[in-house]
């Protein structure tokens, strides 16, 4: 900092701008609430179609989006600046009194060319002490401009670094209160990238103690993410991770739980770091996926670590467990990684494993489970956390076909199951929809493509196992409005409602009834599969009871409607179990009660962010008046609840029976009473409700009627569709 500008500092230009941005903080806060709350909302409720469906949706969106990060980039902006201008008057005024107090001991202070600055005695003769007058203050100078510098040289800094965050729009993350708050993430993104560096027999315990720290504490930050992924650089980041994994190989304890501490913050600071657009992150990451057959050797001098280090794709994949890493950037990193994992010729996926396994390779990349030498499974996990990009990818039939057929010989199904959920529903694994997400044409076709997959009678059935079967039971459910349409047939629109850009786009119902049948043979698929069918039927119930003008006929034909279809589709699952004879012991019936506990609370997570699964569906086609009245009227969590609740605590087994053909006999007895009971219940609460003008035992017989007549129906279908032991 030159002595005369700060010395004769007018920061009234700065002021404004602190005014200018704080007006500005207060206009986009504003703009982001109507984003929010009309924009967004509106384009969420609407029924879109054609491109619309996948173009215009997604653009609103992430335009709402914009305005939410645009707040924040004020923000950082109004207090990185106001608490510059405040320190510079600080400094500014403190210069002043110090240059004032030299004056009051006879010493003047002048600015020099190039900025410097020189203390004499302007009194002769010079009084005693003057020597030692002088260098006291200078040094006091040198000190307030030395402050002064760092406030100004780090404000700076980290102004650019926002602005040069993003190409196009506004940075993300966390506002910062102050320009400390700023400075002090760059500085230990800084220190951390140095301990990356280090030679790793001079890495200590400590070392990574303090990195794992200063990633917990700054690892979201998107500019303490950014600056340490450049410090580090990305070949320097994976050989660093090669590194410790093998100097900490077979760690237990209270070690290892640090060191998957560790992974995770690092996992999650790169995946911040994505999003940078300046030009030096867009180099980094492309020199990531450059070093995708990189071969990492954690060290090359020692002969009994083996000719082979961990490829650059395994290490990096195994850095992708936490946190959501950009669209673009998993785009381009996949299509990379996928090339080579889909490269052996013949069966798709069989010869995959071997691309990746090598007999002197002992590189073990992740702590705890797994090893971490898949790379599709970090992948997929990355996936999973970003559903943009995975509904992206799995948009490539070949891709998609390749990925589930590799499950059957790889253990990737449950990082698989989880991406296609995120693919299919717009929901990341892990987190619930806390506001009604369409699924759109792109979507619908993912979900028909897995579906058409699973019903192939020639080993379908083989892709779903305990991996992955809860998986295709969520895909199932969320897409109960689809399956019950195309199991009805066109003509059923108004009764199985859906703001789907593709409701009838499930077209063929001996592929959903096969998927159906095959999803109930897991444990956890089937109990997804009664637990979403029973939601979706509790929510149209309680339209079309509350709204009878949704369908153009009598509230008694949509009821009937409903009743058949949930009778059809509780009668496939219940049958697939009978056919394979399951619940036949006391294993099997704890393995299903599990299986009733786990899947209760995840649907009850879901449905408690007022969002149900399946139950997006109840925004009307085309009627808007009638949509605006089902959003209030609380279709999205209404009786549903009740619901769930119910299965919980009524579909639990209760022992073992004698015989496997009476265990059988009954499980099909009880489940066709359960499926009654409990639509025959929500139509009940629905009528109460809303004080409906229907005659409850009416209703209920209504109900009774047609659920038996959809479950009768079930068994003749899946002759039609599926080989089965009684045909």
């Amino acid at each position: 900092m030159d002595i005369e500008a700060l010395r004769n500092g007018n920061f009234s230009s700065l002021g404004t701008a602190v005014e200018d941005w704080t007006g500005m903080i207060q206009r986009l806060t504003e703009m982001e609430r109507r984003a929010r709350d009309d924009l967004r909302a509106k384009a969420n409720r609407a029924k879109w179609a054609g491109l619309n469906s996948s173009v215009s949706r997604e653009f609103i969106n992430k335009t709402a989006g914009e305005f939410t990060d645009a707040v924040k980039q004020a923000t950082s902006i109004r207090n990185i600046l106001r608490d510059a201008r405040g320190e510079l008057v600080g400094y500014r005024d403190e210069l002043n009194r110090a240059i004032d107090r030299g004056w009051d001991n006879h010493l003047s202070v002048v600015g020099v060319k190039g900025g410097g600055f020189k203390v004499y005695v302007n009194v002769h003769p010079e009084p005693a002490g003057s020597v030692e007058a002088m260098t006291l203050l200078r040094d006091d100078l040198q000190a307030i401009l030395a402050k002064a510098t760092e406030s100004d040289s780090t404000a700076s800094a980290v102004l650019k670094a926002l602005a040069n965050h993003a190409e196009y729009g506004f940075s993300g993350g966390s506002s910062y209160k102050d320009r400390d708050a700023a400075a002090d993430a760059m500085k230990a993104a800084d220190e951390i990238a140095k301990i990356v560096k280090k030679d790793p027999e001079d890495r200590t315990a400590a070392d990574l103690a303090k990195m794992n720290d200063r990633l917990k504490r700054y690892g979201q930050d998107p500019l303490f993410s950014e600056r340490f992924a450049l410090a580090a650089e990305a070949k320097g980041t994976l050989q660093f991770w090669a590194e410790v994994t093998d100097q900490y190989a077979g760690v237990k304890g209270a070690q290892m739980n640090e060191l998957q501490e560790l992974q995770k913050n690092l996992s999650l600071t790169l995946a911040s770091a994505t999003y940078s657009d300046s030009a030096p992150m867009k180099e980094w990451k492309q020199d990531l996926i450059n070093e995708g057959n990189t071969s990492f050797r954690p060290d090359a001098s020692n002969p009994l670590k083996g000719a082979n280090g961990a490829l650059g794709f395994q290490v990096i994949s195994s850095l992708m467990g936490q946190g959501k890493y950009d669209s673009e950037f998993l785009d381009q990193y996949g299509k990379k990684l996928l090339k080579s994992d889909m490269a052996p010729v013949g069966v798709p996926g069989m010869h995959t494993n071997d691309v990746w396994t090598s007999p002197d390779q002992p590189a073990d990349l992740v702590f705890g489970k797994g090893n971490g030498r898949d790379p599709l499974i970090g992948f997929m996990d990355a996936l999973s956390h970003n559903a943009e990009a995975a509904t992206n990818t799995f948009d490539d039939k070949s891709t998609l076909d390749h990925v589930l057929q590799s499950t059957r010989y790889t253990d990737r199904g449950a990082s698989v199951g989880h991406a296609l959920e995120a693919a299919v529903t717009s929901v990341s694994f892990g987190e619930v929809a806390t506001e009604p997400a369409p699924h759109s044409k792109v979507q619908v076709e993912i979900m028909r493509n897995v579906m058409h997959a699973v019903a192939q009678p020639d080993g379908g059935s083989d892709l779903v196992d305990k991996a992955i079967g809860a998986s295709f039971g969520h895909m199932a459910s969320a897409y109960m409005p689809e399956i019950s349409r195309s199991l009805a047939g066109e003509g059923a629109e108004s009764i199985f409602l859906t703001n789907s850009a593709d409701g009838n786009g499930l077209t063929s119902p001996t592929d959903v009834r096969r998927f159906l049948y095959e999803v109930a043979r897991d444990d956890n698929g089937r109990v997804a599969l009664h637990m979403g069918e029973s939601i979706y039927t509790s929510s149209l119930l309680e339209a079309h009871i509350s709204q009878p003008s949704l369908f153009d006929g009598s509230t008694t034909q949509a009821i009937e409607a409903v009743a058949y279809n949930a009778g059809l589709v509780e009668g496939i699952v219940s049958h697939s179990v009978a056919d394979a004879g399951i619940s036949a012991d006391l294993a099997a019936q704890k393995s299903e009660n599990e299986a009733v506990k786990a899947q209760g609370d995840f649907f009850k997570a879901v449905l408690a962010a007022g969002v149900g699964v399946g139950t997006v569906a109840l925004v009307p086609d085309g009627r808007q008046g009638a949509m605006a009245g089902a959003v209030g009227g609380g279709f999205f969590g209404g009786i549903v609840g009740l619901a769930v609740d119910r299965l919980m605590s009524g579909r639990e087994a209760n022992g073992a029976l004698d015989s496997a053909l009476y265990a059988t006999g009954q499980g099909l007895d009880g489940d066709l009473s359960s499926a009654r009971m409990q639509t025959e219940e929500a139509a009940t609460d629905a009528i109460e409700k809303y004080g409906a003008d229907l005659p409850i035992d009416g209703t209920k017989d209504i109900i009774r009627r047609n659920l038996n007549d959809g479950w009768a129906d079930s068994d003749s279908n899946l002759e039609d569709s599926h080989a089965r032991p009684s045909s």
